[in-house]
């Protein structure tokens, strides 16, 4: 017999003795009928508005969504439901899926306590709940949950108590995540010693006690946004193995250790916002590995470390966060050996000496910020090697100079912020290319010249203050040209003639909060991706919590208030004071949103007619020394603002129980107004403390500053 008979005699055999495996193998796995009926159960006591689950119909396991089942019995194995919009409460069906080893339910809006009964699954390995509004505590019948492999619970806002002992006695655990939710107490001690463990994670929570050493080789440590005090450990287990570290927002004191430089691993460290302080030492450098470092907030002091980590040409690294500390001297010149950085911040230290003329080197760097300084000497001109810089904040230092034309090499620049300085000179016309700029501040320098057409090609403009300069000439027509604009500044200038209503007609000043755009007003935002564990995203905010408004004050203007000016329905602050304005009050009724008006120090005249305090958040009015002419009654509303009709001589203001005589002149209103008002431009403590009177205090958190920004960084795993 040949090898070709051979061939046919054994398919001849397979097939007529074994048409039953070719049977099984053909058709589809049917769900076993006990955990089919388990799960139709579940399905009917939840809303699914989506409708979802309408594929759970019939016998086939593979036609169910989120299903998985073991062959050839048809038992489910794995329940993926995740981000589908559910809500309501789960059903204790759900627990008789007795061979069940991965149940996803997370990203829904699941509500109620964890049933206990999912203790009975005795084969689940990973357990995810996370981003859903479970309340309660974790069931102490979990501690029968010998297999599981992952516990992930986070983002349940409600869900907290103590966290039990017993969690940490499961002998397979390798990954905790309880991040986000309302856990309080201490640590349990058997987490310490849980070799298995890999990825703990309890960001932002209320745990307290001393921060202790893991005896494991653990991978992720993030215990952020809590309240563990002590010092910081050398994790000595975790040396070959530690790639994050986040401690932020906790109570840790002490130094650095330089054992931290042994993990060899390390790609995030976050120390911010602890109680760090003294020196960092010279024998503490990172490996190459090492992506983002930051020890903002804390009270390091002394020089900044020249050497922070070894860099190669691919790895390096990305982030570089010293801000808010306590770091005096030069900046070291070895930074500019950091050539994979792309956010560099430095700001609210003492550093001294120039910005290095090497900072161009740093080709991928995309946020500078060196504010709140004592920084001297110039911008460099090399900062423009930094061509894919995004934000540039250098205020609030000695720095001196102009302004370079060739900065406009920067041409994907979002923010520029150079206010509090020295610097001097006009705006070069080339500055047009910074087309992609958002928020620019260069007030309270020395600048000056008339305004050039360069300002007009930044036409995603959200803020700009050229504030407290020495820029003349009159008002360009362009001066409210930009569509996204929420703030103008030109106030303490040297501007002349007439306030131009061109662009006014076509209303500025847009409402970002109704017109479907996907950002708040004044807030910029730039994300860096790193490679880290997966994947971590570096959110740094440029938050400006400035009204939406015009600030012209303490100019050389003439003429009368354009009309269009006051049809600017979102307009919350208005500040024209200091000026040579003539003419009448425009009517208020259509700045609806109107909170602070300042005309005083102008030469408005008539009366001051109909109810100007109609806007119902205004908080400020200041119409004080004009020429304004008349008598105000009781019923104008004006009672609430003290002093702001003063200084107009034919002007009389009617009080309770008193009858203006038209030959008087209310010499008390001139009294309050000089006590409440400062000579000068209005300033802005006293809008805070007329905020104050009339509103509580977080209303004053938003209110109580023409402009001002935060800086937020976030890291998302």
């Amino acid at each position: 017999m040949g090898i070709a008979d051979l061939t046919l005699f054994f398919l001849f055999f397979f097939f007529v003795s074994s048409p039953s495996l070719l049977l099984s193998q053909s058709q589809p796995r049917e769900i076993d009928p006990q955990d089919k009926a388990s799960l139709l159960i579940f399905r009917v006591s939840i809303h699914d508005s989506n409708r979802t689950l309408s594929t759970w119909y019939g016998s086939t396991c593979s036609n169910w969504t989120g299903l998985a089942c073991q062959n050839p019995t048809g038992k489910v194995l794995s329940l993926t439901l995740s981000d589908m919009n559910f809500s309501g409460q789960i059903h204790p069906s759900l627990c008789k899926l007795a061979s069940l080893q991965s149940l996803d339910l997370s990203r829904n809006n699941f509500s109620g306590n964890i049933p206990s009964c999912f203790g009975a699954l005795r084969n689940l390995r990973t357990l995810n709940l996370s981003r859903n509004s479970f309340v309660g505590a974790i069931p102490g019948t979990f501690v029968n949950l010998k297999e599981l492999r992952e516990l992930v619970l986070s983002e349940n806002r409600d869900l907290g108590g103590l966290i039990p002992h017993w969690v940490g006695d499961l002998m397979n655990l390798e990954r905790v995540d309880l991040s986000f939710c309302s856990f309080l107490g201490e640590l349990p001690a058997s987490f310490l010693y849980l070799k298995p463990l890999k990825y703990l994670n309890l960001e932002r929570n209320n745990l307290t006690g001393t921060l202790r050493d893991f005896q494991q080789p653990l991978v992720v440590l993030n215990l952020a946004s809590n309240r563990f005090s002590g010092t910081l450990p050398c994790f000595y287990a975790s040396r070959p193995s530690l790639s994050v570290l986040n401690l932020a927002e906790n109570s840790l004191v002490g130094g650095l250790p330089s054992c931290l430089g042994s993990l060899e691993e390390l790609g995030h460290l976050n120390l911010s916002f602890n109680g760090f302080g003294y020196e960092i030492s010279p024998r503490l450098v990172f490996s190459e590995k090492l992506m983002m470092l930051d020890l903002s907030h804390n009270g390091f002091s002394g020089r900044l470390p020249s050497r922070i980590s070894e860099t190669t040409e691919k790895l390096g690294l990305i982030l570089l966060d010293l801000s808010h500390n306590r770091f005096s001297g030069y900046i070291p010149l070895r930074i500019t050996e950091l050539t994979s950085l792309q956010a560099l911040r430095l700001s609210h230290n003492l550093l001294t000496g120039a910005i290095p003329a090497r900072i161009g080197n740093l080709t991928y760097l995309q946020v500078i910020d060196l504010s709140h300084n004592a920084l001297t000497g110039s911008i460099p001109l090399n900062i423009v090697g930094c061509f894919q810089l995004l934000a540039l904040m250098i205020s609030n230092n000695n720095l001196s100079g102009e302004i370079q034309p060739e900065l406009d090499a920067l041409d994907s620049l979002k923010i520029m912020d150079i206010s509090n300085n020295r610097i001097s000179g006009e705006i070069p016309l080339t500055l047009a290319g910074l087309k992609s700029l958002e928020v620019v501040d260069i007030s309270s320098n020395n600048l000056s010249g008339n305004l050039n057409e360069a300002i007009t090609k930044w036409s995603n403009l959200k803020y700009l203050s050229l504030a407290r300069n020495r820029f003349s000439g009159t008002l360009p027509s362009w001066l409210f040209k930009f569509d996204k604009i929420q703030m103008i500044d030109y106030s303490s200038n040297r501007f002349s003639r007439f306030i131009p209503d061109d662009n006014l007609n076509s209303t500025r000043f847009k409402d970002f909060q109704t017109d479907g755009s996907a950002e708040p007003p004044g807030k910029v935002e730039i994300k860096i991706s790193a490679n880290v564990v997966a994947k971590d995203e570096l959110s740094f905010s440029y938050n400006l919590l400035s009204m939406v408004g015009i600030d012209l004050s303490d100019n050389l203007l003439h003429g009368e208030i354009p009309e269009a000016l006051f049809r600017q329905k979102n307009i919350e602050y208005l500040n024209l004071s200091y000026n040579f304005l003539e003419g009448q009050l425009p009517h208020l009724e259509k700045l609806p949103r109107l909170k602070a008006l300042d005309l005083s120090h102008n030469s408005l005249s008539g009366q001051v007619t109909g109810n100007v305090s109609t806007p119902p958040g205004l908080t400020l009015l200041n119409l004080s020394h004009n020429c304004f002419s008349g008598i105000i009654t009781e019923k104008e509303g004006l009672g609430k603002f003290p002093g702001a009709l003063a200084g107009n001589p034919e002007l009389c203001v009617e009080s309770s129980g008193t009858k203006c005589d038209p030959a008087d002149i209310d010499a008390s209103q001139e009294e309050i107004y000089q006590n409440e008002l400062v000579e000068g431009p209005i300033s802005i403590w006293i809008f805070c403390l007329s905020a104050f009177i009339s509103f509580d205090f977080g209303v004053l958190a938003i209110f109580c500053s023409a402009r001002a920004w935060s800086y937020i960084l976030q890291t998302k795993g």
